[in-house]
Order: structure tokens, then C-alpha cells, then sequence
């Protein structure tokens, strides 16, 4: 599963979510779309296993952000 994230500032506080895609393609897709013609967003594509850690949360890796 990927999670597609826009955010303004590199904080967490900041991030708005935008879909969950169960395609890598379909993922990138909807996160390129987020922030056109919007310079002051970034997207962040995490990908997950539905892997929980020992405190009981979601196990999340980041596999695309632009700049």
C-alpha cells in the first residue's frame, strides 16, 4: 500500500493526505498532480506492508519526495 502526503514546510504538522493506491504508478501519479502549479508544496510517497513496530505502529518507508 502507498500513502501519498503533500506537505509545505518539511514538518509533519504540515502534511495533508491524498490517497492511499495500492499501484506505485497510480501513487505517483495523484502525487505529481497534488502540487502542480502549487511551488510552495512537496509530495511524499511512503510505502507500508501493513508491519506494525513493538509500540503498535504502522511501519512506514519513504520511497519517493520531490524537492
Amino acid at each position: 500500500m502507498f500513502h501519498v502526503y503533500t506537505e509545505k514546510s518539511n514538518t509533519d504538522f504540515s502534511r495533508t493526505h491524498v490517497g492511499d493506491f495500492s499501484d506505485f504508478e497510480e501513487a505517483m501519479d495523484a502525487a505529481e498532480k497534488s502540487i502542480e502549479n502549487k511551488p510552495e508544496l512537496h509530495y511524499i510517497v511512503e510505502e507500508t506492508d501493513g508491519s506494525f513496530d513493538s509500540y503498535g505502529e504502522l511501519l512506514k518507508q519513504v520511497v519517493a519526495k520531490s524537492n
